[in-house]
């Protein structure tokens, strides 16, 4: 459901992502890992569309991205590390706003927000202004929408930030869920617990290229590490530190 061919993005001399190739199929918890400045971010930003590749390409369901944005956004639904809300409106005014960027008939979406919003916890917030809620409310909300269309790809970078222990495990809960039911989930986190716990493939990207994709065992695997995913991130990340700084 999310596959790269080459990807690659530059900025000036710095090259942000460099010949990214994935193949991640349906139903998939993807988790994306890496130091920050990474290059994770831009290439989140490559799979949404937000930003065009110097070279490459990348595909959500079958569309590129890049030729065929309407067909691909329709079945991709993207939460990025700081979302942006109308800060006027009320969740429910949000969620319908939401909607009909899809498309969703208004009685489609009161139903489904309905649902949402009791798995998210979010009805006691249904008459408050967005402003006036706090930032794991937000943070609820925005996912809780981004979920309004039934995705089959979901693309998310830094959920659980500002989320208590409660509502991260619901979203945990929740993402997981949806994985199972055959929705590809991409997921980037620093929380490498997160990707232990949830995660069927993990991959690791380090200045711009990926150094490493698999299972959490594959992964302890090559680095030789046996203990936790952490052990094994710092070990392939750090190899590659030392190999960059040999003559």
């Amino acid at each position: 459901m999310i596959r790269t061919e080459h990807l690659t993005k530059s900025y000036g001399g710095l090259v942000a992502v460099n010949d990214l190739n994935l193949d991640i199929p349906q139903g998939q918890f993807f988790a994306f890992l890496g130091p920050n400045g990474a290059g994770k971010t831009t290439t989140i930003k490559l799979l949404a569309g937000l930003l065009k590749p110097v070279s490459g390409r990348a595909f959500i369901g079958g569309y590129d991205i890049q030729k065929n944005p309407v067909e691909a956004r329709r079945i991709l639904s993207y939460v990025p590390d700081m979302p942006f809300l109308y800060d006027k409106l009320e969740p429910m005014e949000f969620m319908l706003f939401v909607g009909q960027l899809f498309g969703m008939g208004r009685a489609e979406v009161v139903r489904a927000s309905d649902e949402l919003f009791d798995v998210f916890g979010l009805d006691e917030t249904r008459r408050q202004v967005i402003e006036n809620l706090s930032h794991g409310t937000r943070q609820r909300l925005v996912i809780a929408s981004a979920l309004l269309h039934q995705p089959k790809v979901i693309i998310i970078d830094e959920p659980m930030v500002g989320l208590d222990p409660r509502s991260a495990r619901v979203v945990k809960n929740v993402l997981k869920a949806r994985s199972r039911a055959g929705v590809t989930v991409f997921l980037s986190t620093h929380v490498l617990h997160i990707a232990e716990e949830l995660a069927d493939q993990v991959g690791i990207l380090n200045r711009g290229r990926l150094i490493a994709v698999g299972t959490i065992d594959e992964l302890r695997e090559v680095s030789g590490e046996k203990g936790e995913l952490e052990d094994a991130f710092l070990a392939l990340t750090r190899g590659e530190e030392t190999a960059s700084e040999l003559p």
